[in-house]
């Protein structure tokens, strides 16, 4: 454990206190989703997660987990549903609003299995 040491401010003693090194890798769109589920609905763990300094990486394998769950996903739900190429050349509009639906199918699954729990 780490000797804490003390700024003089005025009359006051301020603890030096230094964050560890974060990565540099950006949060996705489901990390930035986790995390405002957590500070708006699980206060106390979003605070236990920043003090422990654990949020950036809790936040990252959450993006990581759920970009590979929308890959599994919608590969099977699009063999399931017929979606091919070929419905792609022929019918675009109708192969995008396939595509539209089967994402939203796939985001909610992810959303109510790896961000709002």
């Amino acid at each position: 454990m780490e000797k804490l040491t003390y700024s003089c401010n005025g009359d006051y003693y301020i603890p030096d206190l230094t964050l560890a090194e974060q990565p540099d890798k950006p949060i996705g769109k489901y990390g930035r989703m986790r995390k405002r589920y957590l500070k708006e609905h699980r206060p106390v763990l979003y605070n236990s997660l920043i003090l422990s300094e654990k949020l950036y990486p809790h936040l990252l394998e959450i993006d990581e987990a759920a970009n590979r769950r929308l890959e599994t996903i919608m590969s099977e739900l699009t063999k399931l549903a017929g979606v091919t190429e070929q419905l792609k050349a022929c019918d675009p509009m109708k192969w995008a609003d396939l595509m539209n639906m089967l994402k939203a199918q796939a985001e909610e699954v992810i959303l109510s299995e790896l961000i709002y729990v």
